[in-house]
């Protein structure tokens, strides 16, 4: 009996599919779709055009992260990269590259080089190595400072905690230098 439940389920799927493989080619060949010959919008010219806005206004300077690694929280930093990182990084030594490096010891290390990652030419790029400043700049906003990365995340907003999270890749990264007060 439970073979003909089964034929019967079999005979319903196969039965909708061919229904709607029929409804869509009598729908093709009831429907003739014309493309016009003209756009429908025209267009003047561009070149003489206007600007009808002001530009618009420079983005805020970036606040030093510096003088807030010293009232860091790195417990808040490491659960905050747990949360935003970890399913792209991994952060022990050692540690696998997944979409995106290994963070071990990334501060003081150059940009674009970890061994095993393939980088995207916008970070292979920048010369200096991660410092607490350009770390900041890129946990804000990484597509503002290495246009054309490949990685997606829209940044940080709060600078408290990038400061956090700063201060726990400084946490590991054992040959990281000590911040320069400003």
């Amino acid at each position: 009996m439970a073979n003909m439940e089964v034929n019967k389920a079999f005979a319903a799927v196969l039965s909708a599919g061919i229904a709607f493989m029929i409804t869509g080619l009598v729908g093709q060949r009831l429907v003739h779709v014309e493309r016009p010959h003209e756009s429908a919008i025209q267009i003047g010219d561009v070149a003489a055009a206007q600007p009808t806005q002001a530009p618009a206004a420079a983005a805020p300077p970036l606040e030093p992260i510096t003088p807030l690694l010293a009232s860091a929280n790195v417990q808040n930093g490491q659960a905050l990269a747990q949360r935003l990182c970890a399913s792209c990084h991994s952060f022990n030594e050692g540690g696998r590259n997944g979409v995106g490096p290994n963070l071990y010891g990334i501060i003081g290390a150059p940009h674009g080089k970890a061994d095993g990652f393939g980088y995207s030419a916008a970070l292979k790029g920048k010369a200096e190595p991660w410092a607490y400043e350009n770390m900041n700049a890129w946990l804000l906003k990484p597509n503002a400072y290495a246009a054309g990365t490949r990685m997606a995340f829209a940044g940080i907003a709060n600078t408290q905690q990038r400061a956090d999270v700063i201060a726990y890749l400084k946490s590991i990264s054992p040959k990281a230098p000590e911040p320069q007060a400003q």
